[in-house]
């Protein structure tokens, strides 16, 4: 009953949450200097047609006005047209979304293993010129932005030494009609695995990129963690009954120490997540956040609306999915 309380609760503030940006967001962009509808309008285009753009896009009624009829849409599943594409928001968002999922997951997972085994390393070799050397990287790598990361990796492995793709998703020469939009785990199941490497090496700069930062993180944390557990009795009993370092660190402490990292991971899964937006630019990736940029060069609300609104979606149930494992896994919280 805790739990089934804790998820309900959660999903309230989830809710509540989702209700204080739309009404943030669509305040705010709309009191931003600029019209959406000036930038649709043709040469020569005449007040009628100015005022019926207005109409049509509810341009012309109060903002609280605005916003109850864009939140009863909203409850329906309808998130409005977008002004520059003038495709339903829902569809384009929708459509995008797989894209950054995938370039965010890649990412994480580089991460965790560029990190945990940095965080291993340092753990073994503790009070060495290896540990120090670790922590000097750690460091570089987190003072350094994802997007200068990004220039980086496009300078050396994109100009001087061409081995990555620097744009796109896919490449053109590649045939395939996807029945989603999940490339990378569609072209596995459907056993294209050229069709697999090809998007993998379209990815990796990017969610290397996006990973280096997150990577030192996890990176100083893990091995902070580890170094604390490392003094328990229990790591102390482990050693006496003749257990190796190896087997003391991965079997005996990491365990313990790696629940801190979990919740730090979580949240800075999210933070990744945002991330894209720029990175996706760099690298002319097809994903939410290349669109998030599109759509406020173009002052196109509807479309900015909507992109936030999932972002914010994301943001919660990853945080609401974190919550939960640590509960799974920490004995203590599970029985409070």
């Amino acid at each position: 009953m805790t739990l089934l309380r804790l998820i309900l609760l959660r999903i309230l503030t989830t809710a509540i949450t989702l209700f204080g940006v739309a009404v943030i967001v669509f305040v705010v962009i709309r009191v931003v200097p600029g019209n959406p509808i000036a930038m649709m309008l043709p040469p020569g285009a005449t007040d009628a047609d100015i005022a019926r753009l207005q109409a049509q896009y509810g341009f012309d009624k109060s903002i609280f006005e605005q916003f109850i009829i864009w939140l009863g849409g909203v409850m329906q599943g309808d998130f409005g047209t977008s002004i520059s594409l003038r495709q339903p928001v829902s569809m384009l968002v929708l459509g995008r979304l797989p894209a950054t999922l995938e370039l965010s997951i890649f990412a994480l997972v580089i991460a965790v293993i560029i990190g945990g085994t940095m965080a291993l390393t340092g753990t073994r070799y503790r009070e060495t010129k290896t540990e120090g050397a670790i922590d000097v990287t750690a460091g570089m790598a987190l003072s350094v932005p994802d997007f200068l990361w990004g220039l980086v990796l496009i300078l050396l492995f994109g100009v001087l030494w061409p081995v990555f793709h620097i744009s796109g998703r896919i490449s053109p020469s590649l045939n395939i009609d996807f029945t989603t939009n999940f490339y990378v785990f569609e072209s596995l199941l459907r056993l294209r695995f050229d069709v697999w490497l090809d998007l993998l090496s379209h990815m990796f700069m990017p969610a290397l990129a996006l990973a280096i930062p997150l990577a030192a993180i996890i990176a100083q944390l893990l091995k902070q963690s580890l170094k604390e557990t490392m003094h328990l009795d229990y790591v102390t009993l482990a050693r006496t009954k003749g257990y190796g370092e190896h087997h003391v660190i991965t079997r005996e402490a990491l365990p313990n120490a790696i629940l801190p990292t979990l919740t730090l991971v979580g949240v800075q899964f999210t933070f990744l997540i945002g991330g894209t937006v720029i990175i996706e630019r760099l690298f002319s990736y097809e994903g939410l956040g290349n669109m998030a940029i599109d759509a406020v060069i173009n002052r196109d609300l509807p479309l900015i609306q909507g992109i936030v609104i999932l972002f914010a979606l994301l943001f919660t149930l990853v945080n609401l999915a974190v919550d939960m494992l640590y509960v799974v896994l920490n004995p203590r919280l599970r029985h409070a």
